[in-house]
C-alpha cells in the first residue's frame, strides 16, 4: 500500500498539471484581440502603408 504522503504528493502534482493545461487552453482560445491595421486618419502615403493596387 502507498504511504499517505506519497499519495497526496502525486494527487497535488496531478492537479497542478491539470490546472496548467486548463489555463493554457483558455489563453489559447482567447488569443489576440482583433484590431484595425490602419486606424481612422492613417496616411496612405506613409512609408509603412500597404501598396495600393494599380489598374
Amino acid at each position: 500500500m502507498v504511504s499517505s504522503t506519497q499519495q497526496f504528493e502525486r494527487i497535488r502534482k496531478r492537479k497542478a498539471t491539470t490546472n496548467g493545461k486548463r489555463n493554457k487552453r483558455e489563453r489559447r482560445a482567447n488569443g489576440t484581440p482583433k484590431f484595425a491595421i490602419h486606424q481612422a486618419g492613417y496616411d496612405t502615403k506613409a512609408a509603412d502603408s500597404k501598396p495600393t493596387p494599380s489598374t
